[in-house]
């Protein structure tokens, strides 16, 4: 009996170990937040050539993978849903360079965030020039672009983990 409850104890302990559970983070000052699997990095500040502010952070968790977000809180407002994922997919194009990207599956649109109809997502997979695998995801409002990213150096071992990742970007709430 000693032995069987020595096992359980060693099993639960081990689960514990390399099991995170998800945490809504706030991004800075800006309003957002995130549900991240590990404590992300202090969100660094800046600002884009148009004077948009910038929060990025990331963290690895336990899993080996890195998650991260860049949350931008766009300067100027775009009413215009189809401009706003136009707007998302401008600073996704110019990630792909700043990440060194070699290749791409192509941007799935279509999605909403929590299922409002004032935001757009966008999907897509990356591949980066020392071959690491990258899942990401783009949200806007037209106020705001999130852009999630997750990536594994070599393989990504896509799981609902990191779906969950890339859907818990939220925006401010508005009253």
């Amino acid at each position: 009996m000693s032995k069987f409850l020595l096992l359980i104890v060693t099993c639960t302990c081990w689960t514990d170990l390399f099991s995170q559970s998800i945490k809504k983070y706030p991004i800075g000052d800006s309003g957002c937040s995130a549900y991240f699997f590990c404590t992300p990095s202090t969100f660094n500040v800046s600002y884009s050539d148009d004077s948009s502010k910038v929060y990025t952070g990331y963290c690895k968790a336990a899993d080996s993978l890195t998650y991260g977000i860049i949350c931008i809180k766009l300067k100027e407002k775009v009413a215009d849903s189809q401009q706003a994922e136009d707007l998302s997919i401008s600073y996704l194009d110019y990630l792909k360079k700043s990440f060194d990207i070699s290749s791409a599956v192509g941007y799935g649109k279509g999605h909403r965030l929590e299922g409002k109809e004032n935001t757009r997502g966008i999907i897509d997979y990356w591949k980066d020039k020392t071959g690491n695998d990258w899942k990401i995801k783009a949200w806007t409002d037209g106020k705001f672009i999130g852009v999630l990213y997750v990536y594994a150096k070599g393989s990504l071992n896509e799981t609902n983990r990191v779906n969950l990742f890339l859907d818990g970007f939220r925006l401010p709430v508005v009253e």
